[in-house]
């Protein structure tokens, strides 16, 4: 019985004249999803996009894969018909069977769009429901609060049967909102942070700091790991691994060590700001939660942000750790962020931080501390690795 994915948008229909190009993205990440998965025809009409294999594939990985592409507000896999009651009624019970064989009520919703067919949407309700009723006569009728909606849909190019939508990832296609980059650390709130712009249809293009022998390659890969599981929703990300060791050894040994970390994440902004410009991204994204640390106060954050040269967005910023964490459950991080492999952020962190510095004088201790020389070195020799 051939199948058919049918994908319903969220909001690209209010985008106006906008709209076909959102339109054309989704349907770009749809096909990318689906790499591999065999081949496919992605079209769209009457605000619906259809994804008609076209070739044996397995439709349960299909539709795992199409969960978790932005701009999908639901979408359902439906049995493929002609337009024609007796092809419906020939494949509507068998492709029910698995809905319907344990349910109690049902209730059968008809949507004609093709005002030429033979009946109108209350006689196929009909039709069709008696139909389910004669071939399973333990359902009984409930069209309120039904157990499986069934729905028959008569179409320009063909019918189709389903029960019920799937949903979708929601927010809007990435690659849409422009391209950013992302300071990924090791830890639980970097991933869904980045999860989070890719929802809003942002670009993602990962910076990492590492700080061998301080860190080790374990730490580089639990991140490589962490961001794999992010492509599945943002599709193909570039990580940049930016060397940091001579960076924070010079922080320890020429400034105050109250200091230390925002002095640290300064140079972080700094650096990812110059890389960030250089692979065309506009914003930085960073996964802090104000007053989370002590780096994460309204006072630290503000000396960070005099580091950057763009905006740095911060989605995290009014969330607590447990609605984060639920996050990264969702997304399939958190077991990989609690492994316990430190990233640079923990290197000579000290013991009483202050969370209340004034700029004028962290940017004294930054200069006498001559750190752009290293900076530039450390850009040099940045190591890029692709994911998907």
């Amino acid at each position: 019985m051939k199948e058919i994915v049918l994908i319903k948008l969220g909001e690209i229909a209010l985008k106006g004249l906008n709209r076909y190009a959102f339109e054309d993205a989704l349907k770009k990440n749809i096909k990318s999803a689906l790499y591999g998965c065999g081949y496919f025809k992605v079209s769209i009409a009457q605000s619906t996009i259809y994804v008609t294999p076209q070739s044996p594939v397995d439709m349960d990985e299909v539709c795992d894969r199409i969960s978790r592409v932005f701009g999908i507000v639901s979408f359902t896999r439906a049995c493929v018909c002609e337009k024609n009651m007796d092809d419906i009624f020939a494949k509507a019970p068998e492709y029910l069977e698995d809905a319907l064989k344990y349910a109690k009520t049902f209730k059968v919703e008809a949507k004609r769009s093709d005002k030429k067919f033979e009946l109108k949407s209350p006689e196929i309700c009909r039709e069709v429901g008696g139909l389910l009723l004669e071939k399973y006569p333990h359902l009984t009728v409930d069209v309120h609060n039904p157990d499986v909606k069934v729905v028959v849909e008569v179409r320009d190019f063909g019918a189709y049967i389903h029960a019920g939508n799937l949903k979708g990832a929601g927010g809007i296609p990435v690659g849409t909102g422009g391209n950013a980059a992302i300071l990924i650390s090791g830890g639980i709130d970097s991933p869904v942070a980045a999860y989070m712009m890719a929802k809003r249809g942002v670009k993602l293009t990962a910076i990492h700091f590492a700080s061998p022998p301080y860190t080790s390659e374990r730490a580089e890969d639990k991140v490589q790991r962490l961001l794999k599981k992010v492509c599945r929703y943002a599709g193909p990300i570039t990580m940049l691994t930016v060397p940091f060791t001579k960076i924070q050894e010079k922080i320890k040994d020429e400034c105050e060590e109250e200091l230390f970390t925002i002095i640290m994440r300064r140079m972080m902004m700094k650096i990812s700001s110059l890389i960030a410009e250089k692979y065309e991204c506009a914003a930085l994204i960073t996964g802090e939660s104000l007053g989370q640390v002590a780096s994460q106060t309204i006072h630290a954050i503000a000396c960070t942000d005099e580091a950057s040269d763009m905006p740095v967005f911060r989605p995290l910023i009014g969330m607590d750790k447990e609605e984060i964490i639920q996050i990264s459950r969702k997304i399939d991080t958190f077991d990989i962020s609690i492994e316990p492999f430190e990233d640079c952020c923990t290197v000579f962190t000290p013991k009483h931080p202050r969370t209340r510095p004034v700029l004028r004088f962290v940017k004294y201790a930054e200069e006498d501390a001559h750190l752009y020389d290293l900076i530039e070195e450390a850009i040099e020799n940045v190591k890029i690795t692709e994911l998907r």
